[in-house]
């Protein structure tokens, strides 16, 4: 395997601790990665993800696919010659997804939105 194919890849918690860095294939899938992260999770910290469903991984503000390579998730605008690149783990709510469920099910109500371009 050549030096190219490998793309040096830390995971930022939401507490600002990282699992990483370490280097990966580029053609290593995202639900992969997941499994490398669970299989590294903190013993320390509580509420860690059981399945690669539990969480999601966002690279540069894009939410990362499971069935997506490694290779197909990068953005080079964000990354750093030589460097890490830092993607971030954001953990699902069961009960956040329950509640998004009930909410498009039922009347839509009023009120204001807005869009980030």
């Amino acid at each position: 395997m050549a030096a190219e194919d490998l793309i040096e890849v830390k995971f930022r918690l939401a507490d600002g601790t990282d699992i990483g860095p370490s280097k990966y294939c580029s053609t290593t899938t995202v639900g992969s990665l997941k499994e490398k992260i669970i299989s590294q999770w903190p013993k320390d910290k509580e509420n860690g993800p059981k399945t690669i469903n539990d969480f999601k991984l966002i690279n540069a503000g894009k939410i990362l696919e499971n069935n997506k390579t490694l290779a197909e998730s990068r953005s080079p605008v964000s990354e750093i010659p030589g460097g890490a690149i830092t993607m971030l783990v954001v953990m699902r709510s069961p009960t956040a997804d329950k509640n998004n469920e009930k909410v498009q099910d039922g009347p839509k109500k009023s009120g204001c939105s807005c869009t980030i371009l």
